[in-house]
């Protein structure tokens, strides 16, 4: 494995992640008033671009965060349903 690959998937795991706090504290907390459904809709729809291109290009690193990444946030927009 190449010290790209290796960049490429550090800034994929630390910016993944960063998106877990959220998904946890929307759980506990059962509220999601102050997360914008604009925001979540248009953030969502540009992570499953970029798992696209991902996939066009077959990069492990930019596949691997934008899947985790449309997960953790579609969880959050699905408990900002489920809890409006």
């Amino acid at each position: 494995m190449d010290f790209v690959m290796v960049l490429g998937l550090l800034a994929a795991t630390i910016t993944t992640f960063s998106f877990f706090p959220q998904v946890l504290k929307t759980w506990q907390t059962k509220s999601a008033k102050d997360v914008s459904y604009i925001m979540l809709i248009s953030f969502n729809t540009g992570i499953f671009l970029w798992l696209l291109y991902g996939i066009a290009l077959k990069s492990l690193p930019i596949i691997l965060a934008n899947s985790v990444s449309l997960v953790f946030n579609l969880i959050i927009l699905w408990l900002k349903i489920k809890y409006r």
